[in-house]
């Protein structure tokens, strides 16, 4: 729309048209950057000598026709992008970004329906990490390699979507991380392009290191950069059916589980400590309630397992450390067999799944910056019952918290709750048993893709479900990736009015 057909709207009090132009061109870029990753694992495949590259080529090919050709229809138009067009371009880029990553799936010849080559993209693309390959240690490579690039690729997509793009978008609370001057929608986009070129570098590095760290530690160089993908990326798809039971001990798990932490910290702090900020990123509020949590509950897990199960102390401590960073994380590793924990142990793990990391970060769940201004909203009302003449603000980062941001993580707080209860009851209705359906639900919105149950195990392996549950389970993971808000908002009558 043009600039003073746009501005007419405005001053009328009506909402902008969406450009429907703008956003199908992004999506053809997007199409157009999947299509070139896709050469990669193709690649790979050539390499091995194996036939699997066709799967690759095709879907490259299929996605580069459609992602180029709407580049170069929507390419002469300059639009605006509005709010609206904002929520609907970040969704309908998860969207394409499953559906056309789900084509070397589709085409790989693994005997995949498309929906559960869709299912297996999306979980790759909104980093949850479950899987309907009913064995990944015969799979070929290149689809390994995919799977991971899923994984790599959506955990930096999200960094930069939770850092630009929510904050302006004020969902779920995210508005108090706004950084200072974006507050419409035409910085969406430099701001974006600002992240990718602060944060990727550093996304690259880590990655790169913790793959040298497990080669060095006796891992595969293949099985390393694997796991070094899909662990900064809290993503949790393995190489292995028995993920990292696979693989010799020693400093394997100590490495992974400091991989996941890194993924779980905001990344916009580390480009500020390495600007020589580090007082940020040391003294900041999330950060410190990541690692209280983190060693609570790792305490816990500890002492239940060394004194109340009996395992050896090393071994507790470091099952305890492993699998609570990776549940906190919602990277969805696991480190044995889990459900023979007991109950305590269990339901320590359950709950993480929905706190997850930080704002910013890879990591995904409720987020840990919601559960401490819920808290100082909590101290204040508490305070106001007993003293109702006083004036109590809660504050978070040492900076008073508005009402509207309280508002929206209690709003947040609520639709999260009615979500997991609508997938837990859905997952029911398909035949899930109680406790698959329960943990199944957690693990889908919160992104952790590991659940407890008979039907959905530790290994977070979806095959049994049938093909309505996946859809729901799709679903599901794209909601949570997306923080509730986004998503949801698109079934408001409201946001397609002209």
């Amino acid at each position: 729309m043009r600039g003073g057909a746009y501005s007419r709207r405005l001053s009328r009090g009506r909402p902008p048209l969406l450009d429907f132009r703008q956003i199908l061109f992004y999506i053809g870029l997007l199409l157009t950057g999947l299509a070139v990753a896709m050469t990669v694992p193709a690649l790979v495949e050539a390499a091995a000598g194996g036939r699997g590259w066709v799967a690759f080529v095709l879907g490259a090919g299929i996605s580069l026709f459609v992602g180029g050709g709407l580049m170069l229809a929507t390419r002469r138009e300059s639009g605006r992008l509005t709010l609206r067009g904002a929520f609907l371009l970040t969704v309908a880029s998860w969207v394409a970004a499953a559906a056309f990553g789900a084509l070397p799936f589709w085409f790989s010849g693994l005997g995949l329906s498309y929906t559960d080559a869709f299912f297996e993209s999306i979980s790759g693309i909104t980093s949850t990490g479950a899987t309907i390959l009913k064995s990944v240690d015969g799979a070929p490579p290149g689809i390994l390699v995919w799977r991971a690039m899923t994984n790599w690729i959506g955990g930096l997509t999200f960094v930069v979507v939770s850092s630009s793009v929510l904050p302006m978008l004020n969902i779920g609370g995210m508005q108090i991380f706004r950084a200072e001057g974006i507050d419409t929608p035409e910085r969406l986009l430099p701001r974006a392009a600002e992240i990718v070129s602060a944060t990727g570098g550093l996304y690259v590095i880590a990655t790169a290191l913790t793959a040298a760290a497990l080669w060095a530690a006796g891992m595969p160089r293949f099985d390393a950069v694997i796991h070094a993908m899909t662990a900064v990326s809290t993503g949790g798809f393995s190489t292995r059916d028995a993920q990292i039971e696979a693989f010799a001990g020693g400093w394997i798990p100590w490495i992974i589980a400091a991989a996941m932490i890194f993924g779980s910290l905001p990344f916009v702090l580390y480009v500020e400590a390495l600007r020589g900020r580090w007082r940020r990123l040391l003294l900041d509020a999330q950060v410190h309630g990541f690692f209280g949590i983190l060693a609570v509950f790792a305490a816990a897990a500890f002492f239940w397992l060394w004194l109340g199960r009996g395992e050896r102390f090393g071994a507790a401590l470091e099952n305890a450390i492993f699998d609570v960073s990776s549940f906190l994380s919602c990277t969805g590793f696991v480190k044995g067999d889990i459900r023979q924990w007991g109950g305590f142990a269990l339901t320590l793990l359950f709950l993480l799944m929905f706190v997850g990391g930080c704002a910013g970060s890879t990591a995904c769940g409720i987020k840990i910056f919601r559960f401490q201004i819920a808290y100082q909203v909590f101290r204040a009302q508490t305070a106001k019952l007993v003293q109702p003449n006083g004036i109590f603000v809660p504050h978070y980062n040492r900076q008073p918290v508005t009402d509207d941001v309280a508002s929206a993580v209690m709003g947040f707080f609520f639709l999260f709750a009615f979500t997991f209860a609508g997938l837990a009851l859905g997952l029911a209705a398909f035949g899930v048993d109680l406790v698959s359906a329960l943990s199944g639900a957690a693990a889908i919105l919160g992104n952790a893709g590991a659940a407890f149950g008979p039907l959905i195990g530790p290994t977070g392996n979806y095959s049994s479900l049938p093909d309505g549950a996946k859809w729901l389970c799709s679903f599901g993971m794209l909601i949570g990736r997306l923080e509730v808000f986004t998503v949801f908002v698109l079934f408001w009558s409201g946001f397609w009015r002209t």
